[in-house]
């Protein structure tokens, strides 16, 4: 086989575990939010955001597998505090997307400077995992 299908196939390999890692943190995250009664209060308050923010760092991993993980790190970082700063914005037409299902968990309902920890927490985490994430390479 020839390097450059080599570099294609790892590329796609990782590709699939980043989606894979995307519909885990969603799973996840819908489940923190969904048995926020049953968990312990601090998992409940805290971890939807971060899980929110773990599936937008693999969702970049996923497009630019191939780019530094500090590159996904930056991205994930200015993406999710640009969503929660957009949250500062209160037009009529906005807080009516807002006020579904998908426009709140996308673009959330209120501004709220803890989202910004847990947030950098969530990406932080993500990126060191993926960063110690054991990469089979071939000589």
């Amino acid at each position: 086989m020839s390097r450059f299908n080599e570099r294609s196939a790892r590329r796609r390999r990782a590709r699939v575990a980043y989606i894979a890692a995307v519909f885990a943190a969603i799973a996840l995250g819908l489940g923190s939010r969904a048995f926020a009664d049953r968990l312990p209060v601090f998992v409940a308050e805290h971890f939807g955001d971060a899980l929110w923010a773990c599936m937008v760092y693999f969702g970049f991993r996923a497009c630019f597998a191939h780019w530094k993980v500090s590159f996904a790190l930056w991205c994930s970082l200015v993406f999710c505090f640009a969503i929660e700063f957009s949250q500062l914005y209160q037009a009529d037409w906005i807080n009516r997307i807002r006020e579904t299902t998908l426009g709140a968990l996308v673009l959330g309902k209120g501004f709220l400077t803890a989202d910004l920890v847990r947030y950098s927490a969530g990406i932080a985490v993500s990126s060191l995992i993926d960063a110690a994430w054991p990469r089979r390479k071939r000589p």
